[in-house]
């Protein structure tokens, strides 16, 4: 029986929206809930931001693999030196001198900071990915949101738009019987002020819808003078079954235990300060005008100038070995410290952890009382309809007052109301539960 009347009401939302006419009609948009969802994820900028960073994150990881291969750099000098310096009664003239080289470095041994290093660039991957989902669920939901509460608000307004017609033909048939002196003016007051409330009531709802659909507008990166005709109207509903899922998935989780790897990484960093670094590095070095004069006998005494340029190539290779001996024990401190970064990080992930699970089961209990709630807001819904269909017929056999009639109908209206605010809020607490158990981004 439930099954059947929670069906009618989706056929019912269905039809209504259908006829539904914004306050800005002229940029009338269908939206279903999926096209929603990819609106929301095509226009987010801290979507966007979160791509950035994670490509960030892979040129991290392949700026810190690098560090294995060797390292190959040229250089070139000239230099003008004067005055010119006096060896052994001759002259160094270095005006225009040049040298050009490269130089090849391989570190063999570092202590294990190129390790750390790419293993630390790992650690940023991973929890650039893992807030990239966080921030995607985020935009989800908040898109899924959106379009639940204009739907709900929306929903309302037709309602009571339908309410609203309902008193005037009432007001137009009491008027009738007014004139005839089948009626007092007291009916027509009760009416009136019935009918005054329910415009009331009317413009607080469509201000709430067309504020609603400002925000469906910005999460979905539409101009804000969009109004929306919502494709996906029917709510279906069935009890819930949880899964025995953790929080294992929670991205908040994720990015706590890599915290705790990346404190684990740095206390190894450290560590590779205190140990030997050992390089090999080749190079060769090309140099010119580098001119030695001097006088020189000919023979008979008679000294003529000499001048020799020198210009060649130089190659070396060499092993580099590098201890840190002693360093007032800073490194140890330091060392220390990182241990302590680790504990801190933990006790962290402890803490947070319980929290999580904490969110999940709270999230868990607020779809099982969302579906108890639309179980109590279908039942009211039929005891207001049969009580209306009863004073309804009292009324018409003269054996009930208007008042009655009048506040049967405000009683089948306001279960009408609770009933879309509980399929609504069961929606809205499904979601939360998708994110709590860090489901959502499917």
């Amino acid at each position: 029986m439930k099954s059947k009347h929670r069906n009618k009401t989706s056929l019912a939302f269905l039809l209504a929206l259908s006829a539904f006419s914004g306050i800005h009609a002229q940029d009338r948009v269908s939206l279903s809930l999926q096209q929603c969802r990819d609106l929301a994820l095509s226009n987010s900028e801290e979507l966007q931001q979160s791509d950035l960073k994670l490509q960030q994150s892979r040129l991290d990881r392949q700026i810190a693999r690098t560090a294995y291969f060797p390292k190959l750099e040229a250089s070139a000098t000239g230099a003008y030196v004067f005055p010119d310096m006096d060896i052994m009664g001759m002259d160094l003239r270095m005006r225009g001198m040049y040298m050009a080289g490269f130089t090849l470095t391989q570190p063999l041994y570092a202590g294990g900071q190129i390790m750390a290093g790419k293993h630390l660039s790992d650690i940023g991957g991973a929890v650039a990915q893992e807030q990239h989902r966080m921030t995607r669920m985020d935009v989800l939901a908040e898109a899924e949101k959106s379009y639940w509460t204009l739907l709900a608000v929306q929903s309302k307004v037709l309602m009571l738009e339908g309410y609203r017609e309902q008193m005037d033909s009432l007001y137009s048939q009491i008027a009738v019987m007014v004139q005839n002196g089948l009626a007092t003016d007291d009916a027509l007051l009760q009416i009136e002020a019935e009918r005054s409330n329910v415009s009331y009531q009317l413009k607080k709802v469509q201000n709430g819808a067309d504020l609603c659909r400002l925000s469906l507008c910005r999460v979905t990166g539409l101009s804000y003078d969009t109004s929306f005709l919502l494709a996906d109207t029917a709510i279906h509903v069935a009890e819930p079954v949880l899964s025995s899922a953790g929080v294992e998935a929670r991205p908040e989780l994720r990015l706590l235990e890599h915290q705790v790897d990346a404190a684990r990484e740095q206390v190894k960093l450290t560590r590779a300060g205190m140990l030997p670094t050992v390089g090999l590095m080749a190079g060769y070095t090309y140099y010119g005008n580098i001119k030695l004069n001097s006088m020189v006998d000919a023979g008979n005494g008679v000294l003529m100038p000499y001048e020799q340029e020198f210009k060649d190539g130089l190659g070396a290779v060499m092993l580099s070995v590098k201890v840190p001996l002693f360093q007032w024990g800073a490194n140890l401190k330091k060392v220390r410290k990182n241990k302590l970064d680790v504990r801190n990080a933990e006790l962290d992930l402890q803490k947070n952890k319980r929290f999580l699970e904490l969110d999940l089961q709270r999230a868990a209990h607020q779809v099982q009382d969302g579906y108890q709630l639309i179980l109590a807001a279908e039942s009211s819904l039929q005891h207001a309809s049969e009580h209306l269909r009863v004073v309804r017929n009292r009324y018409q056999s003269s054996m009930a007052l208007l008042s009655d009639l009048l506040d049967a109908r405000a009683k089948l209206l306001q279960a009408k109301s609770n009933l879309i605010e509980a399929k609504t809020q069961y929606k809205i607490a499904e979601l939360e539960y998708l994110r709590a158990s860090g489901r959502l981004d499917s």
